[in-house]
């Protein structure tokens, strides 16, 4: 019988398996009375946190409990459900236990926070190092298919291995880069020991377009303008930086939008993306600054002003222009004025192509997965099934963009590998 199981060895089940033996230790049992076991899918524990970042790991956010709920988790139930587990293990907590391992971090003037050495892999070490300190036997390559519970004992199965634990966390991930293992596993699990799960959706993901860009935009980076997405329910907004692929959009503008991009499209169908590029000027010092340079400048070109904006890439110029239905060589002297107000129109929602898909596999993160209302927010505990906790994406929340999911992952585990634990020993 093994006092713990975890499932998952990534960072959610990691910290979970250090966070119970932390509070062990705390009081006074020793590591032999207790035994805590991970099992990993994989043959290498934390293959997200591996390449997350394109290898650079945003491992955190930096900024107080409040201020990571409040910027990172947009929805207040979100907000609310992680609140005691920011408070119980908080980002200086994870730099903290990254820095004894060897791995000194810092935080970015966005308040990203990365890896001094800029390597995941750096991370990974020092959050395995963790692993051996605390006295957790590591099981590589064992996939969990079978999960049962019968009078208070949990009956583990993975292939011909069969475990038994008094206590389980399960913190498998959601449905993301499922190339590094993250196959709804975990969602499985909890519906066989009584849990009803939330459909998982895109979140933190690319939007495709049609016409997709293709080579005529591809790599074109738009700076600190505003993506919204609009449909007959409502809108959405996010601003920040956009980047053009073959396909379509992506960016951390984009990227955080994906999950109410995803949303609507379920709900009515199809959406209306735009992107104003001309944030900071409103459609009316817009339409006047227009006016002048028609008055003042009539000889001169219409797309010359686009060029002078120095949010609007020069291989962006000509499809503003296009869109606008402006010919690229009017002067501004000939510019009607029904010209004029569809060029600033075009500036102030330019349409990139039709929304044809938010690729749930291609996203960072997915949304969806346990309700939070059938689990205990201040233990993580099923309040289903006694003796279940869980961890991480497996859980309904999604972060925004910049080292929040990381974090929610390191504190909900920690959280509830801590009171697995303290349950353990009652």
């Amino acid at each position: 019988m093994t006092d713990l199981v975890v499932i998952g060895g990534g960072a959610a089940g990691m910290l979970a398996a250090a966070g119970a033996r932390a509070c062990l230790r705390e009081r006074g049992i020793a590591d032999r009375q207790f035994r805590i076991a991970v099992l990993e899918r994989n043959s290498r524990p934390g293959e997200k946190i591996r390449i997350s970042g394109g290898g650079r790991c945003n491992v955190t956010h930096d900024g107080t409990p409040a201020e990571l709920l409040k910027k990172g988790f947009l929805r207040k139930r979100e907000q609310r459900f992680l609140r005691h587990a920011f408070y119980g293990f908080t980002s200086h907590d994870i730099r903290m236990m990254l820095e004894r391992q060897g791995v000194k971090s810092v935080a970015r003037q966005d308040g990203k926070v990365f890896p001094l050495s800029s390597s995941s892999f750096d991370v990974l070490s020092a959050l395995i190092r963790e692993l051996h300190r605390s006295s957790v036997e590591f099981f590589p390559a064992r996939r969990v298919l079978e999960v049962s519970c019968r009078d208070g004992v949990f009956c583990i199965g993975a292939g011909d291995e069969k475990m038994q634990a008094s206590r389980l966390v399960i913190a498998t991930g959601g449905v993301s880069y499922s190339h590094t293992g993250t196959t709804g596993d975990g969602l499985f699990m909890a519906e066989r020991l009584g849990h009803s799960v939330i459909p998982s959706s895109p979140a933190l993901a690319p939007v495709r377009l049609d016409p997709a860009p293709g080579n005529l935009l591809a790599g074109v980076a738009l700076r600190d303008i505003v993506l919204y997405v609009t449909n007959k329910r409502g809108k959405a907004v996010r601003r920040g930086d956009v980047l053009f692929t073959h396909k379509g959009l992506t960016g951390p503008a984009c990227l955080s939008l994906s999950r109410d991009i995803a949303g609507m499209l379920d709900n009515c169908g199809e959406v209306d993306l735009c992107i104003d590029l001309l944030p900071d000027i409103c459609h009316a010092d817009l339409e006047r600054m227009l006016h002048e340079c028609s008055k003042l400048d009539g000889a001169g070109l219409g797309r010359s002003f686009l060029r002078r904006q120095p949010s609007i890439p020069a291989s962006l110029t000509a499809q503003v222009m296009k869109k606008a239905g402006v010919p690229a060589d009017r002067q501004w002297g000939h510019l009607a004025r029904k010209e004029r107000l569809s060029l600033q129109n075009t500036l102030k929602g330019f349409l990139p192509g039709k929304v044809v898909s938010v690729p749930l596999d291609a996203g960072e993160f997915s949304a969806g997965g346990i309700r939070l209302e059938d689990v205990n927010a201040v233990t993580m505990e099923s309040r289903i099934c006694k003796g279940l906790f869980f961890a991480g994406e497996i859980l309904d929340y999604c972060g925004e963009i910049g080292g929040f999911n990381l974090q929610a992952a390191f504190s909900t585990g920690w959280l509830a590998g801590r009171s697995a634990a303290a349950a353990g020993m009652c």
